[in-house]
C-alpha cells in the first residue's frame, strides 16, 4: 500500500510500477479532492483518511503487504499500520520517507495557513511544483485545495500514546531542505519491533526517481521472479478509491 506526499495522486509512484516484481501489486490510495475524486471534498485530518484506508484494505484478500509512505503519507502510513494491527493485519513492514517522526509534533508557524503564493513558492522550492505551471490556475487551484488539506492534517495530528509492533523501515534524503535528517532514525521510537535507517540524495521527492525506487523495493520485496508489470485493475475501489498500476 503506498501512500504519496501532500496533494499526491497515484501517478506520484508511477516510478515504482516499472520497478517491482511481476507478481507484486502496488496499490496506491487516491484520497478525496484530487484525481478521479476531485470533486469530493478535501479532508483535514488524519483520523478519517485513516479509517476508510483501513476499512477497503481489511475487505481485500488478506496477503503480505507493506505499506510505503512519502512526506505525509507518512504519517497515514504509521497510523493506518496501528488500525490494521487493531483489525489483526498488519503489514510486514512500514516504511516512511521524508517526514520526522511524530514524537516532534507540527509547530506554528503551519504551512497550511500560508496564502496560496507562499505556498506556491515553498512547493517551487522544494520540487513540488513546476514554474511553468504557476500561472495555470485551472490546475493550481485544485492542486493547492488538497495540497493545503493535506498539510493541515499532518500538521494538526499528535503522536498517539503507543506505537506498533510492526518493523519500520526509516528513508530519507540528505539533501531534503524540508526534514531535518538526523531525526529519521528517532522512527526507531515508534516501533517494538525491527528498525532499520537508509539515506539517499535527490531533495525532498527522492523516493519517486526510479534508482531509488528499484533500491528501497528491494528492500521491501523478494527479487523479482520476470519482467513486465501487473496490469491495472478493471474496477474501483469504494471508499478512499486507490489507484492500481
Amino acid at each position: 500500500m503506498a501512500l504519496p506526499h501532500a496533494g499526491g495522486w497515484p501517478s506520484a509512484f508511477r516510478s515504482w510500477w516499472q520497478v517491482l516484481p511481476e507478481d507484486v501489486e502496488c496499490l496506491v490510495a487516491q484520497l478525496p479532492g484530487r484525481g478521479a475524486r476531485i470533486g469530493e471534498p478535501s479532508l483535514t485530518r488524519v483520523a478519517p483518511m485513516v479509517e476508510a484506508l483501513a476499512r477497503e484494505l481489511a475487505e481485500r484478500e488478506p496477503l503480505p503487504y507493506a505499506v510505503v509512505g512519502h512526506s505525509f503519507g507518512s504519517v497515514l502510513g504509521y497510523e493506518l499500520t496501528r488500525a490494521m494491527e487493531r483489525k489483526g493485519l498488519p503489514p510486514e513492514r512500514l516504511a516512511v520517507s521524508a517526514r520526522q517522526p511524530p514524537c516532534f509534533p507540527g509547530l506554528p508557524p503551519f504551512a497550511h495557513l500560508r496564502t496560496d503564493a507562499e505556498l506556491l513558492d515553498h512547493l517551487t522550492d522544494i520540487g513540488g511544483m513546476s514554474p511553468e505551471l504557476r500561472d495555470r490556475a485551472d490546475l493550481v487551484g485544485p492542486s493547492l485545495r488538497a495540497i493545503r488539506a493535506d498539510l493541515e492534517a499532518m500538521e494538526t495530528h499528535r503522536r498517539p500514546r503507543t506505537g506498533t509492533a510492526v518493523p519500520i523501515l526509516a528513508l530519507g534524503a540528505v539533501d531534503d531542505p524540508v526534514v531535518i535528517g538526523d531525526r529519521m532514525h528517532l522512527w526507531s521510537l515508534e516501533t517494538s519491533g525491527d528498525f532499520a535507517h537508509r539515506t539517499f540524495t535527490g531533495g525532498h521527492f527522492y523516493l519517486y526517481d526510479p534508482a531509488h525506487a528499484a533500491a528501497v523495493a528491494a528492500l521491501l520485496v523478494p527479487a523479482p521472479a520476470g519482467p513486465g508489470p501487473v496490469p491495472p485493475s478493471p474496477h474501483p475501489s469504494p471508499g478512499v478509491r486507490a489507484g492500481h498500476r
